[in-house]
Order: structure tokens, then sequence, then C-alpha cells
């Protein structure tokens, strides 16, 4: 064997384990992210001040990124985009998922999130003209019916709770922030567009600013470490991690690990807080996680043209809580 091959298979090897090690710290992050909501807001946090903290954190981590790094600043209209998305797909989408966890487990938050891409598909039928083919179509319809089954069961399987309406939002927003930001990626760099997501995406946060200093002065020291914990690392570092795993190894491989999102979510919230969600939730997850293998294995007939960083990040509800 030549040293050019032994050299070219050991950096083959060293590639792997960083595609591998990437994808679980980015696994466990955004997993764990759906507890540590529920966690801050059952340690007496309101959910605008958990919701505005954990940004403020993510945004300190981006300012650090960028003086470091460096970062790409978008241009004319494409700033206006970025900043439209951020208000969409991070304000609106972890205001709606904070509140909703009010009411609602972490398992089933992070199942309701895990349909988000068969919204995805439909809106990307509308928007940038994808189309279907048949069996794409049936996962749509079989993601909505799991997701209405989940719905209903976060409510006891009676009724449907307030909590599982705003998280639907939030899985709806991510569909939108997810096709809206395509384009931007033949342009920008994943975590540069993240970066400024999340800046743009905390401003209107700073409405729930009042009374924050004197939550924190009341509030214990874990519950206001937990706060920073899902702003430092699910909504900061795992999009780092992401970006190191999408490099390291094929997007449809790394992509493809996200489907043990929610069952490493309803673990960590089983562990952390003794939760679990009930049997309609469960069986609506599994329905829906299904809807979403169909869409994504038939893909869409025809796409709108565009070269994709290769280190595009996911959308927000692809896994991230």
């Amino acid at each position: 064997m030549s040293h050019s091959s032994v050299s070219h298979s050991s950096v083959h090897r060293r590639y792997n384990w960083a595609a591998v090690v990437a994808v679980v710290v980015t696994l466990v992050f955004w997993s764990s992210a759906f507890a540590g909501i529920r966690a801050a807001l059952l340690s007496g946090y309101s959910p605008g001040h958990v919701v505005l903290l954990r940004f403020l954190s993510a945004s300190a981590v981006f300012v650090v990124y960028a003086l470091v790094r460096g970062i790409q600043v978008p241009r004319g209209r494409d700033l206006l985009a970025v900043a439209a998305l951020g208000w969409t797909g991070i304000s609106i989408y972890h205001i709606a998922l904070t509140f909703g966890e009010l009411t609602v487990d972490a398992g089933t938050a992070s199942l309701l999130i895990a349909a988000a891409p068969a919204f995805t598909a439909l809106i990307a039928v509308i928007a940038l003209g994808e189309r279907l083919n048949g069996i794409g179509w049936l996962g749509v319809l079989v993601g909505f019916g799991g997701v209405a089954l989940m719905t209903v069961g976060s409510g006891g399987g009676h009724r449907v709770t307030a909590g599982a309406w705003l998280i639907l939002l939030s899985a709806v927003t991510a569909a939108i922030f997810f096709v809206g930001q395509k384009p931007l990626f033949a342009r920008y760099g994943a975590i540069d567009l993240t970066a400024w997501f999340t800046w743009f995406g905390t401003l209107p946060m700073l409405w729930f600013a009042p009374g924050l200093g004197e939550a924190m002065a009341h509030a214990s020291g874990a519950a206001t470490w937990v706060c920073v914990y899902i702003g430092v690392f699910p909504a900061a570092v795992a999009y780092v991690a992401w970006a190191i795993a999408l490099k390291s190894a094929p997007a449809g491989l790394v992509a493809s690990s996200l489907y043990l999102n929610p069952l490493l979510a309803i673990l960590i919230g089983w562990v952390w807080l003794g939760e679990l969600p009930g049997v309609w939730s469960i069986l609506g997850g599994v329905i829906a996680v299904a809807g979403v293998v169909m869409v994504n294995v038939a893909g869409p007939v025809r796409r709108q043209r565009f070269r994709a960083d290769p280190g595009s990040a996911p959308s927000a509800g692809s896994g991230e809580g």
C-alpha cells in the first residue's frame, strides 16, 4: 500500500469520526432543548423570560464567533429576507414553542415539531414550484393525520390544548423558515446565516425584558443555567456541530439522523423530568414520522434550481427545540 493511500485512509477515518462526534453532539443538544424549556418553566420562569434569556445567550455566542472568525453581512434585499426569516423562524417559532410547553410535555412537543417537514413539502409546492409524486402526497396526508392524533392526545385524548396549537404554529413557521432560507444558502454560509437569524430573531423578544432582572434574582441558579444552556448549546453550538457533520459525511446520511430526535427528546424528558407522552401522542408521533419518511424518500419531482451550501443547516423544526 502506498504512502498516499495510507494518508488518504487516515484522513477519511478522521473525517468519519468528526462526523460521528458532530452528529451525536447535535442530536443530544437539540433533543435536550425540549426538556430544558420545560425544566425552566417548571422552575418558575415565565415563558417570555425563558425565551429571552435563552436567545440573549445564543446571540452572545454568535457575537463571539463573529469577532473570532468574521461573518458575511447579507446584502441588499437579502438583509430584509434574513430579518423576516429571523422573525419567523426564531421569534415566532421559539416564542410559540416555549409558551406551548407550559401545557405540553417535552416528548409530545418534539414529536409535533418532527412533523414540520410535512408542512415544508406542502409549502415548497406553493412557493418553490416543487411537485410531489403520489407517495409524497400520501406522506403529507399521513403526516397530517399523525399531527391530528398528537394534537388531540396532548389534551389527554379528549380535547386540544392551547399549548398544542402553539406548538403546531411552531411547526408551520419552521416549514416557512426552511423553504424561505433555501435560496440564501447559495450565497451565504450556514453558520453566518444562523447568526443573523438569531440576532434578528432576538430583537422582538426584548418585549419580555421588563422584570427579567427581578426574575433572575428570585430564580434558582439551576433554573437560570438551564436557560443559558438551551441558548448556548442547542441554539448556537449545535449549529456549528451540524455544519461540521455535513462537511464530513454525505448530507443525506447525516440528515437521516434527525429521525432520532423525538426518541432522544422523549428519553431525556423522562430521565430529566419524569415525563412521558400519552399513548395517543406517541401513536400520532410514530404515524407523523412515518409520513415524513415517505415525503423524504419520495422527494419532489422537480425542484427550483439553486446551489445549496454544503454546510446548510436544517430548519429549526427539523430537530431543534
